[in-house]
């Protein structure tokens, strides 16, 4: 029987991990480590500085005081799996996209990541919000989407090698495509809000971009391929393979050369 390993980063309430949950239970067991509070944009983050407490909260279901989706799996690989691997390790569903350099940012994409450093194969899942579905999400076409992939994973292997990842964010409004892609170039702007404390304190509240992007220059080979973004924006699943190691190889002997100068 497979076994399962799930986190994300919108908290072990989130509708989007109780949406996995659903539909991951027909290939096997499926076992729930989620921070016990939001942790959006922790990005890879372990905790260091202070104890982590892991709870039952049900069945196989777990919630970390306090931890991020990277505490999560790092703790579970080394308590619950001490003795054997799960197959596989799905961060998710996040509400909300992980496409571009945004993938810096997510926890949803880290704990992914620290799936795949664990040498398990490991999946991230973000749904795309757009107007209709900001508040009340449905998960229905992104579950089905999941259960296509999963099946096609153990039936036929997981598609990567060791330390990569599958990077899967979902269309507000799929047509049933799914696409290969490149991570976009995301356009950031400047969101931040300036405000007071009753103690003449200066406070800053960082808000949320708007969903931009723009061109990327890709090699001739990989110009058949578009971005998440246009993708995803086009009605499409976009299915990003990205990896740990950030080296840019195609830079080494040019920097090599800059250094002899």
């Amino acid at each position: 029987m497979k076994t399962i390993l799930l986190t994300n980063d919108d908290g072990f309430e989130s509708d989007g991990l109780h949406a996995l949950q659903e539909v991951l239970k027909s290939f096997g067991r499926v076992i729930t480590i989620a921070p016990a509070s939001e942790k959006s944009a922790c990005s890879h983050s372990i905790t260091l500085k202070m104890p982590l407490r892991m709870e039952s909260v049900g069945e196989d279901f777990y919630k970390v005081d306090d931890g991020t989706p990277s505490d999560c799996i790092y703790i579970s690989k080394n308590t619950i799996f001490k003795n054997f691997s799960p197959d596989l390790v799905i961060s998710g569903i996040n509400k909300g996209a992980n496409m571009g350099e945004d993938i810096t940012y997510s926890g949803t994409v880290a704990g992914a990541m620290e799936g795949v450093l664990q040498d398990i194969p490991s999946i991230a899942v973000s749904q795309v919000l757009g107007k209709e579905n900001r508040v009340n999400t449905d998960y229905t076409f992104a579950k089905e989407v999941i259960a296509k992939i999963v099946k096609e994973i153990f039936e036929n292997g997981f598609p990567l090698q060791k330390r990569e990842i599958l990077n899967i964010n979902i269309p507000p409004k799929g047509d049933g495509r799914i696409e290969v892609t490149y991570a976009g170039h995301r356009l950031y702007g400047s969101d931040l809000h300036t405000y007071h404390s009753p103690r003449g304190e200066r406070l800053y509240w960082l808000g949320l971009h708007p969903l931009e992007w723009g061109s990327r220059e890709v090699e001739e080979r990989y110009k058949s391929f578009r971005s998440d973004f246009d993708a995803v924006f086009d009605g499409s699943v976009s299915i990003t393979p990205i990896k740990v190691d950030m080296t840019a190889y195609e830079r080494v002997e040019q920097l090599e050369k800059w250094l002899k100068k």
